[in-house]
């Protein structure tokens, strides 16, 4: 059994990025969290960086068997899930949409949508069950979710998608106590965005370089909105770098 007043977490794409700065910022908080991800040697860094009680599990969030096994890995190990953030996510090249092949589509379809709807499922399924019942789950959208970038079609779609998925989520979840809220986020200062100084497509065609804001303000967010009692939910967060053109006519 759990000791009291301990909360555990499942953090997935925890071996880079925003996963790897939200964990981290996690077990500062005092959190046990497992760490979710496909690169077992990412994962253990991570692990190595948060220097506090985490759990390893390499895990495919793509395949229904890899996702049960993570969750299976946690009630066994935990004994309870009081918070999943389902970050896994990934894009597709940045091409015309018309040149998009359908196995791109898919990947992002199958990462972004898919496997934040099996880890979505499996989390609910324990929170529901457990003792005391219920928990919190928070999906990572996209500023994409309310405005896109040139050629980004199957991003953009999924982090639509996203947004259903959570608002279904936390609608479904009432009666368990599950609560679920979705935090979009603008131009993190990752691997994936470290581009975006240098030029990024933008609406008009033209390229021009975008500011970044710190990982760790992202991480603080999602310490934030975990922090709350589940009487009390944030359904949607937008953290962004203050100055990129999002707001405005861009």
């Amino acid at each position: 059994m759990p000791h009291p007043g301990t909360r555990f977490a499942v953090v997935t794409g925890a071996g880079s990025g925003i996963g790897r700065a939200a964990a981290r910022a996690l077990v500062a908080d005092g959190w046990v969290v497992a760490l979710a991800g496909r690169r077992e040697s990412a994962l253990r860094e991570t692990a190595d960086l948060a220097g506090g009680r985490t759990l390893v599990v390499p895990t495919d969030v793509t395949r229904p068997d890899s996702v049960a096994n993570l969750f299976a890995t946690v009630e066994r190990d935990f004994g309870r899930l009081d918070l999943l953030f389902n970050n896994a996510g990934r894009s597709a090249p940045g091409v015309p949409l018309e040149e998009l092949s359908l196995d791109d589509w898919r990947s992002v379809v199958d990462t972004n949508l898919t496997g934040m709807f099996l880890c979505t499922q499996a989390a609910f399924r324990l929170m529901k069950e457990q003792d005391p019942r219920g928990g919190r789950i928070v999906n990572n959208g996209s500023i994409s979710a309310q405005a896109p970038r040139p050629h980004s079609a199957p991003y953009t779609a999924t982090k639509h998608a996203v947004t259903g998925l959570t608002r279904s989520t936390s609608l479904d979840g009432r009666r368990y106590d599950i609560a679920c809220g979705q935090i979009d986020i603008g131009n993190a200062n990752t691997s994936m965005a470290a581009h975006m100084t240098k030029g990024v497509p933008q609406a008009n065609g033209t390229l021009a370089p975008e500011p970044v804001m710190a990982v760790e303000d992202v991480a603080r967010a999602v310490v934030f909105m975990a922090s709350l009692p589940l009487d009390a939910n944030i359904p949607s967060l937008t953290v962004m770098a203050t100055k990129m053109p999002l707001v405005g006519r861009g």
